[in-house]
C-alpha cells in the first residue's frame, strides 16, 4: 500500500508541476518563497533529462486523463491511475532523476525567467521529435 501511496503523490506532484509550468512566471514577492528560486545548480545533462521527463509526463497524462475520467467506478479509477504512475515512475527512472529532484529543478526552472525560457524551447524541441 506505501508504494501506490508514492506512486499517488508522484503522480500529483507531477500534475502540480505541469501547471505551474504553463503559468506565468512568478511575481518578485512568490519568487522569495523557500525553494521556489533557490539557486540550484543544474547541469545540462540534468536540464536535458528533465526536458525529457517532462515532455514524456505531459505525454502520459494526455494518454491516461481521458480514461481517468470517463471511469465509471473507483477500481477502474485506481488501476488507470496506478497504470499512469508506474509510467511516470519509469519515465523519471529512465531520464535517472527522482520525483524530488525533479521538483527542485522544476522549482528553479520557474523561479527564472531566463532559464525557464531555454527549458520551454528545449520542451518544444522535444515534442518535435516525438
Amino acid at each position: 500500500m506505501k508504494i501506490r501511496v508514492t506512486h499517488n503523490i508522484v503522480f500529483v506532484l507531477w500534475a502540480c508541476c505541469a501547471l505551474a509550468m504553463a503559468t506565468p512566471a512568478k511575481s518578485a514577492d512568490q519568487a522569495g518563497r523557500p525553494g521556489a528560486s533557490q539557486a540550484t545548480s543544474i547541469s545540462e545533462k540534468e536540464l536535458s533529462a528533465f526536458v525529457k521527463a517532462y515532455v514524456a509526463y505531459q505525454n502520459i497524462r494526455a494518454s491516461y486523463g481521458p480514461a481517468l475520467e470517463r471511469a465509471n467506478d473507483a477500481q477502474q479509477k485506481k488501476r488507470i491511475e496506478q497504470e499512469a504512475n508506474t509510467k511516470v515512475k519509469q519515465s523519471l527512472d529512465a531520464q535517472g532523476l527522482t520525483a524530488e529532484r525533479y521538483n527542485n529543478i522544476f522549482a528553479t526552472v520557474n523561479g527564472n525567467e531566463e532559464l525557464r525560457e531555454k527549458v520551454l524551447k528545449k520542451v518544444e524541441d522535444e515534442r518535435r521529435k516525438s
